[in-house]
């Protein structure tokens, strides 16, 4: 079994389940001291069972909380190397028309203002120990239209263009900055159309648009969140990694046309 993170500290939030659980379960599995951070109470069940691993409730869109998550982990660890920004709402499928300025607000605050804040807290730390990662999860949706909602699209397009600003700010830091891009994957987030595809006997049609045929499981993501934050992706930075069965190598959608659908 791999050991890559033996004496790396490492925050994840959106711990509380999904991704982020896979993800921190994943880092402490390989030696990692992990700090796993949600809203949720969900979190505790996220690290029972692990030695090296404490939880904290925090709202990832929130300056001070990222700080004390920030300073937590330092203060409990000795220090940070890797910090996974995953924590994200959906903001549902309204379209622009017919979406508020509220929802707008709050699914930037938390998909892309979290993200920003946990680069600006973590990327100095992360430099005191000589370098590292930031993970910031973004998706297909954010890569071009068709994958989700306006909100939730344009929040994941913004991660993207931070990860690739960020890289070339912290330039020389040996800090690297990339993004992963998930396709269909069953988590709470998704849970719901997960739930009743299976009640109406249609979960064969769930991912069928990659070329997979089928949707994926948080630990595919917790794989590569892995790769990319380990001394195996020394030379990758700056770049979206979209895990989605092959989703993206198309897009293929119904278009949504003002005033009426194209079929």
């Amino acid at each position: 079994m791999q050991v890559r993170f033996a004496g790396k500290t490492i925050i994840v939030t959106g711990a509380g389940s999904g991704i982020g659980r896979a993800t921190a379960r994943a880092f402490a599995a390989e030696g990692g001291q992990v700090v796993a951070a949600d809203l949720s109470d969900a979190v505790e069940e996220t690290v029972a069972g692990l030695d090296n691993a404490i939880a904290l409730r925090i709202d990832a869109g929130d300056e001070g909380d990222i700080q004390r998550l920030v300073a937590a982990a330092c203060d409990h660890f000795g220090g940070l190397d890797v910090f996974h920004a995953n924590a994200g709402i959906s903001g549902g499928a309204d379209g622009i028309f017919d979406s508020s300025v509220e929802l707008w607000t709050e699914v930037l605050r938390v998909n892309l203002i979290g993200p920003f804040l946990a680069i600006k807290h973590a990327a100095p730390r992360i430099v005191e120990r000589g370098g590292g990662a930031i993970l910031c999860t973004a998706s297909v949706a954010g890569l071009r239209s068709g994958a989700g909602g306006p909100a939730y699209s344009a929040s994941k397009a913004g991660v993207i263009n931070l990860v690739q600003t960020a890289a070339q700010q912290l330039a020389t830091s040996n800090v690297r900055v990339n993004a992963i891009c998930p396709g269909l994957i069953e988590t709470g987030m998704t849970q719901r159309a997960f739930d009743y595809a299976r009640e109406v006997g249609k979960q064969d049609k769930l991912g069928q648009l990659n070329p997979l045929r089928r949707a994926g499981v948080p630990e595919e993501i917790a794989s590569v969140a892995l790769f990319l934050a380990s001394d195996e992706a020394s030379y990758v930075n700056g770049q979206a990694w979209a895990v989605d069965g092959g989703l993206s190598s198309s897009h293929p959608v119904t278009r949504q046309m003002f005033g009426k659908t194209a079929f």
